[in-house]
């Protein structure tokens, strides 16, 4: 549930809402994201949180992000750590929790409700702190994947789910000719 009157920020984990749209076959269009929210009430920020390979001459994910920092979203990112697995594979990590715990405290009480778009479990302990505090929590991921993109800690703690298949037509872009609607950036 949202009111008109009360700030809100959302705080957007670009890995983990990428996989979770992409778990339902559709992408996510930032732009209706944002107005989705602004219309829900006065949104003071809009942070979304993603790694990036910096040794690559071109990052597939390099025009979201740009177009996302142009477009009144506030970019939090950081150099991924790329390296090979026992496996030989390639593997990249970049987990962005600690940025994305510290802003939301730091922000916490100048709003009123904090939107988190992920599943991730790790959240739990700042959705709990921010609670403490007298700010709503919404959170925006899916149990409709197999297996279920959110954990259920997460879920529970929250205020308010918000099962990101329902939001589908408000905030999925529409495919594109000849796509099959699961390519996408990824991020």
């Amino acid at each position: 549930m949202f009111y008109k009157d009360e700030r809100l920020a959302l705080f957007i984990d670009g890995s983990n809402l990428y996989a979770a749209a992409k778990s339902l076959g559709f992408d996510i269009d930032y732009k209706l994201l944002r107005h989705e929210f602004m219309r829900r009430g006065k949104m003071l920020r809009a942070f979304y949180y993603t790694a990036l390979l910096e040794n690559d001459d071109y990052s597939p994910i390099r025009p979201l992000v740009d177009w996302l920092h142009y477009n009144g979203f506030t970019m939090v990112t950081k150099p991924a750590k790329e390296y090979t697995d026992r496996e030989g594979r390639r593997k990249v990590k970049g987990n962005m929790d600690i940025e994305l715990t510290v802003d939301a405290m730091e922000l916490a009480p100048h709003v009123d409700h904090i939107v988190l778009f992920s599943g991730d479990g790790d959240f739990r302990p700042l959705i709990e702190s921010i609670q403490r505090k007298g700010v709503r929590v919404s959170v925006v991921s899916t149990i409709r994947s197999n297996p279920p993109m959110i954990s259920d800690e997460l879920r529970r703690q929250a205020d308010n789910f918000i099962e990101l298949d329902e939001l589908r037509d408000v905030i999925g872009r529409p495919p594109r000719e000849g796509d099959s609607g699961n390519d996408s950036h990824d991020s």
